[in-house]
């Protein structure tokens, strides 16, 4: 009998990867009127070079265990209480201002305040653009009240709490909000999913996972021994990581709960 659901935020029930698409879009715009740049070519170099100088910093390892990615960086602020956020913190603002300054200069452009212009308004363009997929709030209220639903989420605990307030719809339907922040370490840690079973005290066997990564949400649940369902929506190829279940869509998982309580 399954009496629980948790679920993943970025790119689940968020579509963030889309919000991070448009902060660009917006952003390099800027380049394009200024410098006559192709806006799709300097967002390609600005990704490359943000990746690049995002993974040379001695935090890196800190972000991959607890999931944030060098465009949560472009826009993060790591306002929280522990050592290796308030190194991000610090580190934060070059961060931006380099990865911007940088790939202006791979395009031949040297304007470092240009390139700071160009960093602050990305975190501004992230914010005006959340972006919640249509069926999320449909389905969520079909779910609330018949399961207890958790948010389990990688990532800052201040990144993922101004989500949450800019989306704040989003959190009424939650008994638990998850950050792995908070935690310590994040998905596919079978710690975090074990944290999350005690505050709602349930078994394993009683929740499903819901999430689009099967490097975090699909491994972590696989690992604890929780059903796993991955959302695939954009047709991504199958690893060695294998889900229980997987849908396209956030509604087909009324069938897959109503086979699993009948069982």
């Amino acid at each position: 009998m399954i009496k629980a659901i948790f679920f993943d935020l970025d790119d689940t029930l968020l579509w963030d990867q889309k919000s991070i698409k448009e902060a660009f879009v917006a952003t390099c715009k800027l380049a394009e009127e200024r410098y006559g740049l192709n806006p799709d070519q300097f967002e390609a170099v600005v990704r490359e070079t943000a990746r690049n100088l995002y993974s040379s910093y001695e935090t890196f390892p800190f972000t991959q265990m607890i999931g944030i990615n060098p465009f949560e960086g472009l826009w993060g602020n790591f306002l929280d209480d522990h050592e290796e956020f308030k190194k991000m913190k610090e580190m934060a603002p070059n961060y931006r201002k380099d990865a911007w300054t940088n790939g202006l200069k791979v395009l031949g452009i040297d304007d470092p305040e240009f390139g700071y212009e160009l960093a602050e308004r990305f975190p501004e363009e992230r914010k005006k653009h959340p972006i919640v997929y249509d069926e999320t709030f449909q389905t969520l209220d079909k779910l609330k009240g018949e399961y207890q639903l958790l948010l389990l989420t990688n990532g800052s605990p201040d990144l993922q709490k101004t989500k949450l307030e800019i989306t704040s719809e989003l959190v009424p339907y939650f008994d638990q909000i998850v950050i792995s922040g908070d935690y310590g370490k994040g998905k596919p840690d079978s710690g975090i999913f074990e944290h999350a079973l005690s505050l709602l005290s349930v078994n394993k066997d009683e929740v499903i996972m819901v999430g689009d990564n099967l490097m975090t949400d699909i491994l972590g649940a696989n690992r604890t021994g929780i059903k796993s369902v991955w959302i695939n929506r954009h047709n991504k190829e199958r690893n060695e990581v294998i889900p229980t279940y997987e849908i396209k869509h956030l509604e087909e998982l009324y069938p897959i709960l109503e086979e699993l309580n009948t069982k």
